[in-house]
Protein backbone atom coordinates (compact mmCIF):
# COMPACT_ATOMS: atom_id res chain seq x y z
CA UNK A 1 0.00 0.00 0.00
CA UNK A 2 2.88 2.44 0.69
CA UNK A 3 4.96 1.49 -2.87
CA UNK A 4 5.51 4.54 -5.04
CA UNK A 5 4.85 4.74 -8.94
CA UNK A 6 7.85 7.07 -9.75
CA UNK A 7 8.70 4.53 -12.48
CA UNK A 8 5.69 4.77 -14.48
CA UNK A 9 6.13 8.32 -15.91
CA UNK A 10 9.81 7.70 -16.76
CA UNK A 11 8.95 4.79 -18.18
CA UNK A 12 6.51 5.85 -20.68
CA UNK A 13 8.49 8.73 -21.19
CA UNK A 14 11.72 6.80 -22.28
CA UNK A 15 9.11 4.51 -24.49
CA UNK A 16 7.96 7.76 -26.49
CA UNK A 17 11.31 9.25 -27.14
CA UNK A 18 12.14 5.94 -28.63
CA UNK A 19 9.41 5.84 -31.00
CA UNK A 20 9.78 8.92 -31.81
CA UNK A 21 13.40 8.55 -32.48
CA UNK A 22 12.95 5.51 -34.42
CA UNK A 23 9.88 6.94 -36.51
CA UNK A 24 12.54 10.45 -37.48
CA UNK A 25 15.41 8.06 -38.66
CA UNK A 26 13.18 5.80 -40.46
CA UNK A 27 11.48 9.07 -42.37
CA UNK A 28 14.48 10.29 -43.19
CA UNK A 29 16.13 7.35 -44.46
CA UNK A 30 12.85 6.01 -46.73
CA UNK A 31 10.13 8.32 -46.85
CA UNK A 32 8.14 6.85 -49.25
CA UNK A 33 7.90 3.65 -47.21
CA UNK A 34 7.52 5.63 -43.59
CA UNK A 35 4.69 7.58 -45.11
CA UNK A 36 2.66 4.29 -46.62
CA UNK A 37 2.94 3.20 -42.82
CA UNK A 38 1.07 6.31 -41.40
CA UNK A 39 -2.40 5.82 -41.04
CA UNK A 40 -4.57 8.28 -43.35
CA UNK A 41 -6.59 10.48 -41.66
CA UNK A 42 -10.06 9.33 -42.17
CA UNK A 43 -12.82 11.39 -44.38
CA UNK A 44 -15.98 12.05 -43.64
CA UNK A 45 -18.11 8.85 -44.44
CA UNK A 46 -14.96 6.62 -44.10
CA UNK A 47 -15.13 3.75 -41.79
CA UNK A 48 -15.58 4.56 -37.50
CA UNK A 49 -12.45 5.16 -35.60
CA UNK A 50 -11.91 3.45 -32.77
CA UNK A 51 -14.95 3.82 -29.95
CA UNK A 52 -14.05 6.31 -27.10
CA UNK A 53 -12.42 4.65 -24.04
CA UNK A 54 -14.39 4.76 -20.63
CA UNK A 55 -13.96 7.95 -19.09
CA UNK A 56 -15.88 7.19 -15.40
CA UNK A 57 -14.42 5.43 -12.71
CA UNK A 58 -15.21 4.20 -9.48
CA UNK A 59 -12.22 6.35 -6.82
CA UNK A 60 -13.64 5.12 -3.77
CA UNK A 61 -13.99 1.10 -4.24
CA UNK A 62 -11.88 0.75 -6.64
CA UNK A 63 -8.26 0.40 -5.58
CA UNK A 64 -6.81 -0.84 -2.60
CA UNK A 65 -5.47 2.16 -1.37
CA UNK A 66 -3.09 3.52 1.53
CA UNK A 67 -5.06 2.90 5.60
CA UNK A 68 -4.04 3.36 8.59
CA UNK A 69 -5.53 4.15 12.07
CA UNK A 70 -4.59 7.68 11.14
CA UNK A 71 -6.92 7.68 7.67
CA UNK A 72 -6.79 6.11 4.66
CA UNK A 73 -6.43 7.59 0.75
CA UNK A 74 -7.50 6.36 -2.12
CA UNK A 75 -6.48 7.63 -5.79
CA UNK A 76 -7.27 8.21 -9.60
CA UNK A 77 -3.90 8.21 -12.04
CA UNK A 78 -3.43 7.10 -15.20
CA UNK A 79 -2.64 3.89 -13.73
CA UNK A 80 -6.24 3.42 -12.37
CA UNK A 81 -8.22 5.76 -14.83
CA UNK A 82 -5.80 5.96 -17.74
CA UNK A 83 -8.08 8.47 -20.08
CA UNK A 84 -7.33 11.27 -16.84
CA UNK A 85 -3.98 12.27 -18.27
CA UNK A 86 -3.85 15.39 -17.50
CA UNK A 87 -5.49 15.60 -13.76
CA UNK A 88 -5.24 13.51 -10.96
CA UNK A 89 -7.44 13.12 -7.87
CA UNK A 90 -7.60 11.47 -4.29
CA UNK A 91 -10.11 10.90 -1.90
CA UNK A 92 -8.49 11.34 1.64
CA UNK A 93 -10.18 10.22 5.32
CA UNK A 94 -8.17 12.05 8.36
CA UNK A 95 -8.95 10.73 11.84
CA UNK A 96 -8.44 13.34 14.89
CA UNK A 97 -5.27 13.64 15.60
CA UNK A 98 -4.13 12.73 12.28
CA UNK A 99 -2.34 14.42 9.41
CA UNK A 100 -1.02 13.25 5.97
CA UNK A 101 2.71 14.78 6.97
CA UNK A 102 5.14 17.51 5.71
CA UNK A 103 5.80 16.92 1.82
CA UNK A 104 6.16 18.54 -1.51
CA UNK A 105 5.52 17.43 -5.02
CA UNK A 106 7.42 17.97 -7.61
CA UNK A 107 5.29 17.66 -10.75
CA UNK A 108 2.22 19.08 -9.91
CA UNK A 109 0.19 21.59 -8.05
CA UNK A 110 -2.33 20.62 -5.26
CA UNK A 111 -5.94 21.72 -5.10
CA UNK A 112 -7.91 20.56 -2.38
CA UNK A 113 -11.91 20.96 -1.34
CA UNK A 114 -13.68 20.11 2.06
CA UNK A 115 -16.12 17.67 1.99
CA UNK A 116 -15.87 17.46 5.67
CA UNK A 117 -14.80 18.24 8.52
CA UNK A 118 -12.17 20.76 9.05
CA UNK A 119 -8.80 20.86 7.68
CA UNK A 120 -5.14 22.67 8.95
CA UNK A 121 -2.57 23.41 6.99
CA UNK A 122 1.24 24.75 6.77
CA UNK A 123 3.03 25.61 3.49
CA UNK A 124 6.32 27.14 3.16
CA UNK A 125 6.97 29.18 -0.10
CA UNK A 126 10.18 29.92 -1.90
CA UNK A 127 10.56 33.62 -1.06
CA UNK A 128 10.64 32.23 2.33
CA UNK A 129 7.63 32.97 3.68
CA UNK A 130 5.07 30.81 5.61
CA UNK A 131 1.30 30.36 5.71
CA UNK A 132 -1.17 28.28 8.67
CA UNK A 133 -4.51 28.39 7.37
CA UNK A 134 -8.27 26.01 8.64
CA UNK A 135 -10.68 25.22 5.96
CA UNK A 136 -13.78 23.67 6.70
CA UNK A 137 -16.44 22.48 4.83
CA UNK A 138 -16.68 23.98 1.19
CA UNK A 139 -13.25 25.34 1.28
CA UNK A 140 -10.54 25.12 -1.24
CA UNK A 141 -6.84 25.49 -0.71
CA UNK A 142 -3.90 25.36 -3.93
CA UNK A 143 -0.61 25.09 -3.32
CA UNK A 144 1.97 25.72 -6.52
CA UNK A 145 4.08 22.85 -7.55
CA UNK A 146 7.11 22.10 -5.26
CA UNK A 147 5.48 24.21 -1.97
CA UNK A 148 6.28 21.98 1.28
CA UNK A 149 2.58 21.85 2.89
CA UNK A 150 1.15 19.18 5.46
CA UNK A 151 -2.27 18.67 6.23
CA UNK A 152 -4.27 17.79 9.57
CA UNK A 153 -7.63 17.35 10.86
CA UNK A 154 -8.94 19.52 13.14
CA UNK A 155 -10.68 19.05 16.03
CA UNK A 156 -12.51 15.86 17.41
CA UNK A 157 -13.97 14.84 14.44
CA UNK A 158 -12.99 13.06 11.41
CA UNK A 159 -11.88 14.96 7.98
CA UNK A 160 -12.90 13.87 4.35
CA UNK A 161 -11.25 15.66 1.52
CA UNK A 162 -10.63 15.33 -1.85
CA UNK A 163 -7.37 16.32 -4.09
CA UNK A 164 -7.11 17.65 -7.10
CA UNK A 165 -3.25 17.84 -8.86
CA UNK A 166 -2.16 19.33 -12.80
CA UNK A 167 -0.86 16.07 -13.96
CA UNK A 168 -2.82 12.95 -14.46
CA UNK A 169 0.76 10.76 -14.49
CA UNK A 170 1.18 12.54 -10.93
CA UNK A 171 0.80 9.61 -7.55
CA UNK A 172 -0.05 10.51 -4.00
CA UNK A 173 1.97 7.95 -3.54
CA UNK A 174 5.19 9.23 -4.72
CA UNK A 175 5.17 12.06 -3.15
CA UNK A 176 8.51 13.62 -1.49
CA UNK A 177 8.05 12.95 2.48
CA UNK A 178 9.75 14.31 5.34
CA UNK A 179 10.19 11.24 7.04
CA UNK A 180 11.54 9.13 4.16
CA UNK A 181 13.83 12.07 3.41
CA UNK A 182 15.41 12.05 7.09
CA UNK A 183 15.57 8.51 7.65
CA UNK A 184 17.50 7.67 4.73
CA UNK A 185 20.35 10.68 5.02
CA UNK A 186 23.13 9.34 7.45
CA UNK A 187 22.68 10.08 11.47
CA UNK A 188 25.88 11.66 11.12
CA UNK A 189 24.77 14.41 8.30
CA UNK A 190 21.09 14.64 9.54
CA UNK A 191 23.41 15.92 13.17
CA UNK A 192 25.13 18.37 11.21
CA UNK A 193 22.25 19.70 9.43
CA UNK A 194 19.87 20.22 12.65
CA UNK A 195 21.71 20.16 15.85
CA UNK A 196 20.14 17.24 17.23
CA UNK A 197 22.36 14.39 18.37
CA UNK A 198 23.20 11.43 15.85
CA UNK A 199 21.55 9.05 17.76
CA UNK A 200 18.36 10.71 17.23
CA UNK A 201 18.13 10.11 13.33
CA UNK A 202 19.80 6.41 13.94
CA UNK A 203 17.06 5.27 16.13
CA UNK A 204 13.97 6.64 13.14
CA UNK A 205 12.48 3.79 11.36
CA UNK A 206 13.94 3.78 7.59
CA UNK A 207 10.14 4.25 5.36
CA UNK A 208 7.80 7.06 5.22
CA UNK A 209 5.13 7.86 7.70
CA UNK A 210 2.90 9.48 5.01
CA UNK A 211 -0.02 9.01 7.15
CA UNK A 212 0.53 9.91 11.26
CA UNK A 213 -0.99 10.42 14.26
CA UNK A 214 -0.57 12.91 17.07
CA UNK A 215 -2.30 14.91 19.95
CA UNK A 216 -5.78 16.48 18.48
CA UNK A 217 -5.12 19.72 16.61
CA UNK A 218 -6.86 22.64 18.48
CA UNK A 219 -8.51 26.14 17.80
CA UNK A 220 -6.05 28.78 18.19
CA UNK A 221 -3.69 28.29 15.11
CA UNK A 222 0.01 27.60 17.45
CA UNK A 223 3.18 29.90 16.21
CA UNK A 224 5.52 28.15 14.22
CA UNK A 225 8.99 26.54 16.34
CA UNK A 226 10.46 30.23 14.75
CA UNK A 227 7.69 33.04 15.40
CA UNK A 228 9.88 35.39 13.49
CA UNK A 229 9.49 34.12 10.09
CA UNK A 230 6.98 36.26 7.98
CA UNK A 231 3.64 35.09 6.98
CA UNK A 232 3.26 34.38 3.26
CA UNK A 233 1.22 37.71 1.40
CA UNK A 234 -0.32 34.69 -1.23
CA UNK A 235 -3.51 33.52 0.03
CA UNK A 236 -3.50 29.49 -0.43
CA UNK A 237 -7.39 29.31 0.91
CA UNK A 238 -10.78 30.43 -1.05
CA UNK A 239 -14.18 29.79 0.09
CA UNK A 240 -15.33 28.76 -2.88
CA UNK A 241 -19.27 27.56 -1.45
CA UNK A 242 -19.36 31.11 0.18
CA UNK A 243 -17.77 33.11 -2.47
CA UNK A 244 -17.45 31.88 -5.82
CA UNK A 245 -19.07 33.46 -8.94
CA UNK A 246 -22.73 32.36 -8.66
CA UNK A 247 -25.05 31.26 -11.28
CA UNK A 248 -28.38 30.46 -11.42
CA UNK A 249 -30.62 28.44 -14.00
CA UNK A 250 -33.61 26.61 -14.21
CA UNK A 251 -32.40 23.30 -13.25
CA UNK A 252 -29.69 24.03 -10.53
CA UNK A 253 -27.14 26.33 -10.40
CA UNK A 254 -23.17 26.44 -10.38
CA UNK A 255 -20.44 28.40 -8.37
CA UNK A 256 -16.86 28.36 -9.95
CA UNK A 257 -13.58 30.34 -9.34
CA UNK A 258 -10.70 30.76 -11.35
CA UNK A 259 -7.33 32.53 -11.11
CA UNK A 260 -9.16 35.66 -11.93
CA UNK A 261 -11.07 35.42 -8.35
CA UNK A 262 -8.12 33.71 -6.39
CA UNK A 263 -4.83 34.05 -8.38
CA UNK A 264 -2.79 31.79 -6.94
CA UNK A 265 -4.49 28.84 -8.68
CA UNK A 266 -2.47 29.52 -11.82
CA UNK A 267 -3.10 26.46 -13.53
CA UNK A 268 -6.95 25.08 -12.44
CA UNK A 269 -10.12 26.41 -12.32
CA UNK A 270 -12.79 24.72 -10.25
CA UNK A 271 -16.86 24.79 -9.82
CA UNK A 272 -19.19 23.17 -7.44
CA UNK A 273 -22.44 22.38 -9.53
CA UNK A 274 -25.45 21.29 -9.38
CA UNK A 275 -28.15 19.67 -11.03
CA UNK A 276 -31.68 19.18 -10.05
CA UNK A 277 -33.82 15.65 -10.67
CA UNK A 278 -34.65 15.30 -14.59
CA UNK A 279 -32.76 18.43 -15.31
CA UNK A 280 -30.33 18.32 -17.99
CA UNK A 281 -26.02 20.56 -18.57
CA UNK A 282 -26.78 21.04 -21.87
CA UNK A 283 -24.68 19.56 -24.70
CA UNK A 284 -21.22 22.29 -24.42
CA UNK A 285 -17.54 21.97 -24.97
CA UNK A 286 -14.56 23.31 -23.44
CA UNK A 287 -11.97 24.62 -26.15
CA UNK A 288 -9.15 25.66 -23.48
CA UNK A 289 -9.27 22.79 -20.93
CA UNK A 290 -10.09 18.94 -19.91
CA UNK A 291 -12.50 18.39 -17.64
CA UNK A 292 -12.26 16.82 -14.27
CA UNK A 293 -15.52 15.39 -12.03
CA UNK A 294 -16.09 14.13 -8.46
CA UNK A 295 -19.85 12.96 -8.01
CA UNK A 296 -20.37 14.48 -4.02
CA UNK A 297 -24.41 12.47 -3.83
CA UNK A 298 -26.58 11.49 -6.48
CA UNK A 299 -26.42 9.85 -9.68
CA UNK A 300 -26.83 10.21 -14.01
CA UNK A 301 -25.40 9.61 -17.38
CA UNK A 302 -22.35 11.27 -18.60
CA UNK A 303 -22.44 11.54 -22.23
CA UNK A 304 -19.59 12.46 -24.82
CA UNK A 305 -19.10 13.19 -28.39
CA UNK A 306 -15.83 12.25 -29.90
CA UNK A 307 -16.50 13.50 -33.31
CA UNK A 308 -16.92 10.46 -36.48
CA UNK A 309 -20.30 9.17 -35.14
CA UNK A 310 -18.36 8.55 -32.10
CA UNK A 311 -20.21 8.93 -28.84
CA UNK A 312 -21.01 6.78 -25.48
CA UNK A 313 -22.78 7.19 -22.19
CA UNK A 314 -21.71 6.05 -18.96
CA UNK A 315 -23.43 6.41 -15.88
CA UNK A 316 -22.33 7.18 -12.63
CA UNK A 317 -22.89 7.51 -8.81
CA UNK A 318 -21.52 9.14 -5.76
CA UNK A 319 -17.90 9.01 -5.17
CA UNK A 320 -16.97 8.20 -8.89
CA UNK A 321 -15.08 10.06 -10.94
CA UNK A 322 -15.61 11.10 -14.92
CA UNK A 323 -13.30 12.58 -17.23
CA UNK A 324 -13.67 14.76 -20.65
CA UNK A 325 -10.65 15.25 -23.07
CA UNK A 326 -10.44 19.22 -24.36
CA UNK A 327 -12.94 19.92 -27.07
CA UNK A 328 -15.31 16.76 -26.54
CA UNK A 329 -18.54 17.35 -27.00
CA UNK A 330 -20.34 16.43 -23.51
CA UNK A 331 -23.25 16.78 -21.40
CA UNK A 332 -24.56 15.39 -18.07
CA UNK A 333 -28.43 14.20 -17.52
CA UNK A 334 -29.87 13.57 -13.61
CA UNK A 335 -31.22 10.38 -14.18
CA UNK A 336 -31.86 10.41 -10.43
CA UNK A 337 -34.69 11.49 -7.47
CA UNK A 338 -31.67 13.70 -5.87
CA UNK A 339 -29.58 16.28 -6.73
CA UNK A 340 -26.70 15.24 -8.36
CA UNK A 341 -23.86 16.87 -6.60
CA UNK A 342 -20.65 17.83 -8.86
CA UNK A 343 -17.13 19.00 -7.77
CA UNK A 344 -15.34 19.79 -11.19
CA UNK A 345 -11.42 20.80 -12.10
CA UNK A 346 -10.36 21.95 -15.39
CA UNK A 347 -6.49 22.11 -16.25
CA UNK A 348 -6.64 25.77 -17.18
CA UNK A 349 -6.18 29.48 -15.08
CA UNK A 350 -9.54 30.56 -16.84
CA UNK A 351 -12.77 29.23 -17.95
CA UNK A 352 -14.22 28.84 -21.45
CA UNK A 353 -17.58 27.13 -22.92
CA UNK A 354 -18.77 26.95 -25.91
CA UNK A 355 -23.18 25.69 -25.84
CA UNK A 356 -24.59 23.89 -29.02
CA UNK A 357 -27.33 26.25 -27.85
CA UNK A 358 -25.83 29.61 -28.20
CA UNK A 359 -23.64 28.61 -30.87
CA UNK A 360 -27.81 27.89 -33.02
CA UNK A 361 -28.59 30.86 -32.03
CA UNK A 362 -25.49 32.53 -33.25
CA UNK A 363 -25.94 31.66 -37.31
CA UNK A 364 -28.27 32.72 -39.73
CA UNK A 365 -31.95 31.09 -39.41
CA UNK A 366 -32.09 29.72 -43.40
CA UNK A 367 -28.30 28.15 -42.45
CA UNK A 368 -29.27 26.61 -39.47
CA UNK A 369 -32.87 25.11 -41.63
CA UNK A 370 -30.48 23.79 -44.14
CA UNK A 371 -28.46 22.08 -42.03
CA UNK A 372 -31.11 19.88 -40.74
CA UNK A 373 -34.04 19.97 -43.28
CA UNK A 374 -36.23 22.25 -40.74
CA UNK A 375 -38.05 25.11 -41.80
CA UNK A 376 -37.26 28.12 -40.49
CA UNK A 377 -39.85 28.51 -37.90
CA UNK A 378 -38.25 25.75 -36.22
CA UNK A 379 -34.80 27.63 -36.45
CA UNK A 380 -36.11 30.77 -35.10
CA UNK A 381 -37.77 29.23 -32.19
CA UNK A 382 -34.18 28.05 -30.65
CA UNK A 383 -34.11 31.46 -29.40
CA UNK A 384 -36.69 30.91 -27.13
CA UNK A 385 -34.87 27.65 -25.20
CA UNK A 386 -33.04 27.83 -21.75
CA UNK A 387 -29.06 27.68 -21.99
CA UNK A 388 -27.09 26.06 -18.81
CA UNK A 389 -28.65 23.32 -16.50
CA UNK A 390 -32.69 22.98 -17.55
Amino acid sequence: METTRRGFLSAATLSTVGLVAAATSIGSLIPDEANAAIPAVPKPGSAKQEELEDFVYDIENGSEGFVNSGGRAKEATVEEFPVSQSIAGVSMHLNPGAFREMHWHSIAAEWAYILEGKVRTTVITPDGTTSTDDFERGDIWYFPKGHGHMLQCLGDKPCHFLLGFDNGHFSEFGTFSITDWVSHVSPEIMARNTGLPASFFAALPKKELYIGTGKIATDPRPKNINPAIPFSNSSHKFRLEKDGVFQEFKGGSLKKVSSLEFPIQTTITSMRMDIEPGAIRELHWHPNADEWQYVMSGKGNLSIFGSHGRVKTMPYNKGMVGFIKQGYGHYIENNGTETLKLIILFNSPVYQELSLNDWLSSNPPQLVADHFGMTLEQASSLINHKTGIY
